[in-house]
């Protein structure tokens, strides 16, 4: 599970921000919706509010970004234009089997080399005292290198800095950065990153073609999303019977059609009083967007994985986003984690679905962008477990709306200024 994510000079990062799945357990409000093992308490799901291009999709691309870099692809990663500097920092602290881990990294975008990368394990007791254990340092500016693995320490200034040091160095023969390597690699692989705007339906696909519990749970997810819907199969072609219309060959929406795989599109159907059609001809953009994403939602439920979701809300009713993120919150949920950027207000809702910590903004104006919790503002200043917050950030008592009101003092209180390091464990 995803814990903190940090990040400095990246898109539209300039400054250093911080995204925090911890759990403050001084409030026992909506305790299902934590996560708890060995003493620590993490976010079963938290989405991102905030206007368009003020920053929300920067936090995903940071996230997509860690899970490229990890599994050893391109990064992707861009330094903020207005900085002045190449570098970009990042960092994740997360969780891997009830262990607690952290690794930051600094990327130099023109030279391509990776200039710093530090792993630590951090261990907390029962009275919430945490310590930190380096495994790994790799400080190439400040020339201070340090390793569990005493032979890779002395290695470590002769490597390349082109990629992380687990991938340039043969990890078979290093007890230690061989864990280091397969614990990152685990967290990468366990993220699903998806943009409701351009979600492709073949992980749906994927798993309604095998006839076990997994398609039995996304059908009824989907099923119980279209109430009109008696039915929805992956079949054989002469089980599909086609009436379109002159215009109505091809879908409308070019996001969905995936001219590679036309023929399994074909084959997943929906049933309408007992006659199979195609999805992808027949059903609206809403209900297509609905099974694309119900593979990864039952998967990620089914296996403990981490889904990050863009534009949770695109094309899909207010009720839908709100019983997909229950589903996460319920306490049947043991392990799996999702974060969402999203326009629906509708689920800013701290009486029945959300402590105050599981609601982000991303607020942006001519000084930066910022990244902050409803659990940042204080009773002190009117929010409250039991506040109508829709209607205060309509009023724009909470910032990332146009009009920013009461979020000029908390940026004050919170100390945003520009020119602060990242803290880089």
């Amino acid at each position: 599970m995803i814990i903190e994510v940090r990040a400095k000079n990246c898109y539209a990062f300039e400054d250093n921000i911080t995204f925090s799945m911890k759990a403050d357990m001084r409030n026992k409000k909506f305790g299902s919706n934590v996560h708890r093992e060995n003493n620590f308490n993490v976010l079963k799901v938290a989405g991102v509010y905030g206007p368009n291009n003020a920053g929300k999709t920067c936090l995903i691309k940071c996230i997509r970004a860690v899970k490229r870099v990890l599994l050893n692809q391109k990064s992707g990663l861009a330094s903020n234009i207005f900085s002045g500097s190449d570098v970009c920092e990042i960092g994740m602290t997360f969780m891997i089997s009830g262990r607690k881990f952290s690794y930051d990294f600094k990327f130099d975008t023109q030279k391509e080399e990776y200039i710093y990368e530090a792993f630590t394990e951090i261990f907390k007791d029962q009275y919430s005292n945490e310590k930190e254990v380096c495994w790994l340092k790799k400080d190439t500016i400040n020339e201070v290198y340090e390793c569990v693995d005493e032979d890779v320490r002395a290695m470590i200034p002769v490597v390349s800095k082109y990629n992380l040091l687990c991938y340039v160095i043969d990890t078979s023969k290093f007890e230690r950065i061989k864990e280091i390597k397969q614990i990152l690699v685990e967290l990468a692989e366990k993220i699903d990153i998806i943009n409701m705007n351009d979600i492709p339906m073949k992980h749906t696909i994927e798993l309604m073609k095998n006839k076990d519990r997994m398609q039995q749970k996304i059908v009824g997810f989907i099923r119980n999303a279209d109430l009109y819907m008696d039915n929805f199969e992956y079949v054989d072609m002469d089980q599909i019977q086609l009436k379109t219309g002159e215009g109505d060959e091809k879908p409308e929406e070019k996001v969905l059609d995936l001219p590679e795989n036309i023929m399994d599109q074909i084959r997943l159907v929906s049933t309408y009083k007992g006659v199979h059609v195609p999805s992808m001809l027949f059903d609206s953009t809403g209900t297509k967007k609905i099974a694309a994403i119900a593979g990864y939602i039952i998967d990620a439920l089914e296996r403990g994985r981490i889904l990050v979701v863009d534009e949770l809300d695109s094309s899909i009713h207010f009720k839908l986003t709100r019983a997909i993120v229950a589903m996460f919150n319920n306490e049947l949920n043991t392990d799996a984690q999702m974060i969402f950027t999203v326009h629906d207000i509708n689920l800013l809702d701290c009486k029945k679905m959300f402590r105050k910590e599981q609601i982000w903004f991303v607020h942006k104006d001519e000084e930066g962008v910022y990244v902050y919790s409803l659990a940042d503002f204080t009773a002190q200043q009117g929010i409250r477990d039991t506040t109508d917050v829709v209607e205060k950030y309509r009023k724009g008592a909470l910032g990332a709306l146009p009009d920013p009101g009461l979020i000029n003092s908390l940026l004050s209180i919170k100390g945003n200024t520009k020119g602060d390091d990242i803290d880089v464990k």
